[in-house]
Parts: structure tokens; C-alpha cells; sequence
């Protein structure tokens, strides 16, 4: 089994790493699959726009970088992709540069009775997102969602 402190200092370092040469970690999950614990990061630039040469270069350094640390103690495997059109959209940062774009949030409690709502993002800050649905002003608190995509 994995420890899960270790996976947050693997998150931190990769996401300091990827700041100081002007990226930015999207996502940042992890699963097994057979013996191998299987670390996805989902890159970009902060303007937007990452090349798949990027993708490989940081694949590269960002395996070195966990080598040398030696502080995953599993076979692993490191995936970097772009986050592609299906960008997840997960802090309020990936919020607020989606403003006036139609969203889905996929919710884990309740707000107004609905676990799925969509609209306009309006406004969005640390810990919510307000949007434009049908018409009407809705905040919703970025701890109550678990999944949010731009609708195309």
C-alpha cells in the first residue's frame, strides 16, 4: 500500500518543480494497475497551449527528479499529458479563466436538490464558483464538487 503523506510530498515537489519552469500541474492522481503504482499528471502552461515535446521533456525530468529523491518506494510508472478540451476544472484559478463559459459540476451534496447543474461561470474565487443557472445566481462551494468541465 501506498502512504498517502508520501503522494503529497510527491505532489508538492512535482507541483514546485513544474512553477519554477512555467507550468502548472492541473491534476494529479494515481491508482495501481497490476504491481505498478501509475502517477498521471495532467500539465500546462498558465496561458494554455502545452506541445506534446513539452509533455515528453517533462515526463523525463520529472522521472529523473523522483529518482533521484528515491522517495517512491514501488515500481512506477509517470504519465504527462495535456489536459486536452476535457480540461477538468478544479481551483478556482481553472475557474476564473473560464469566466462567461458554460460549465457541468458534478456535485457531491445537494444544492437546490440537484447533484448536477450547469451554467455560465460569472465569477469564481478560492473556495467558490458563481454561475448563471437559468437565469438565476447560483455560488457553489468548490469543496461540494466533484467533477466540473467546460460544456462545448
Amino acid at each position: 500500500m501506498v502512504d498517502q503523506d508520501m503522494l503529497a510530498e510527491v505532489n508538492r515537489i512535482i507541483a514546485e518543480n513544474l512553477a519554477e519552469n512555467n507550468f502548472e500541474l492541473v491534476e494529479f492522481t494515481h491508482r495501481h494497475e497490476g504491481r505498478d503504482l501509475v502517477l498521471r499528471l495532467l500539465v500546462d502552461k498558465p496561458q494554455g497551449g502545452i506541445t506534446m515535446d513539452e509533455c515528453a521533456r517533462l515526463n523525463r525530468s520529472l522521472g529523473e527528479l523522483l529518482d533521484e529523491k528515491d522517495m517512491i518506494p514501488v515500481r512506477y510508472v509517470l504519465e504527462v499529458s495535456s489536459p486536452g478540451l476535457d480540461r477538468p476544472l478544479i481551483s478556482g484559478r481553472d475557474f476564473s479563466r473560464c469566466l462567461n463559459k458554460q460549465a457541468v459540476f458534478f456535485l457531491n451534496e445537494q444544492i437546490e436538490g440537484k447533484l448536477q447543474v450547469q451554467g455560465r461561470i460569472i465569477s469564481a474565487g478560492d473556495a467558490s464558483v458563481s454561475i448563471d443557472h437559468s437565469g438565476k445566481a447560483l455560488e457553489i462551494p468548490l469543496v461540494k464538487i466533484n467533477k466540473a468541465k467546460l460544456v462545448f
